[in-house]
């Protein structure tokens, strides 16, 4: 579970900027980032919550890591990623122009965890869903990541591309629900809904796997495929994805568009017309 204080950790000189922060809240939560003089962090566009007035506001195009050397047609092929995984061609960029400490926060938009994640721990490298991507200190790199296997690419639930998450820096994915860390020793193997794998790092084999049996195929309700994950590695596990709370406010709202249904009351289509809605 996300911590609900600040982390501290020790400074360290690396590509990406090391930042101080706070995740607040349960369900819904923000990330609160501390920034000093000249640090800067990046974000999906529409994220911000606040910030303090001495942080600077900067719309980029592409991911906004900032290597060396980056060029007009980098910055294409950054923004080009981006597009490809889901997120908007635009990126934020928030950098701390005055002095002492300065702070700006980010919300994830739907229910469920921020999950802070420093990437040297992790190989340098996270795998994750489409849309995951909220915050991260300015260096972490956004790019993409194609399922080699055919068929995990079409039954994975995300299709082809996932979300790479490159550098040395902290990242903040948002997630599902409540959220699962599991770690994988060698050859040790889970089966997971394909909707709920949210993050892998790139040492855990990922593959898919049918469900055997007609029975449960036709009525079990969990779909014909699960995601078989096998060490060694970390894998994160999200109890509710968008599209299955997409899914259910679809169905509860049928034909009638969004309106009430009336369900637990005995009144049913009554109590709509008595209510107004018919």
């Amino acid at each position: 579970m996300p911590p609900q204080s600040p982390w501290s950790h020790h400074r360290a000189a690396g590509i990406a900027d090391d930042i101080d922060f706070e995740i607040k809240g349960q369900e819904l939560q923000f990330v609160e980032i501390e920034l000093d003089p000249g640090e800067s962090a990046v974000a999906e566009a529409g994220a911000l919550v606040w910030k303090d007035a001495a942080i600077d506001m900067t719309t980029v195009f592409g991911d906004g890591s900032g290597g060396a050397g980056d060029g007009f047609m980098g910055k294409l092929l950054g923004a080009g990623r981006r597009l490809v995984t889901g997120e908007s061609l635009f990126t934020t960029v928030f950098t701390h122009q005055g002095h002492g400490k300065a702070r700006v926060a980010f919300a994830s938009p739907t229910p469920g965890a921020i999950l802070p994640i420093k990437l040297s721990d992790v190989g340098g490298r996270l795998i994750c869903q489409k849309d995951s991507f909220l915050a991260a200190a300015k260096g972490v790199s956004i790019g993409v990541h194609f399922q080699q296997r055919i068929l995990t690419g079409l039954f994975g639930g995300e299709g082809f591309i996932m979300q790479k998450l490159e550098g040395d820096g902290w990242v903040f994915v948002q997630m599902g629900g409540t959220v699962v860390e599991r770690t994988l020793g060698p050859g040790e193997e889970i089966h997971v809904d394909t909707g709920c794998l949210a993050a892998l790092t790139d040492s855990v084999d990922y593959d898919i796997v049918r469900v055997t049996g007609v029975r449960s195929m036709l009525f079990g309700g969990e779909g014909l495929f699960f995601a078989r994950l096998r060490g060694p590695g970390k894998v994160w596990v999200q109890s509710l994805p968008f599209s299955r709370l997409a899914g259910r406010m679809l169905a509860a709202a049928g034909s009638k568009g969004g309106q009430n249904r009336g369900e637990g009351s005995v009144l049913g289509g009554l109590g709509d017309f008595i209510g107004g809605n018919d």
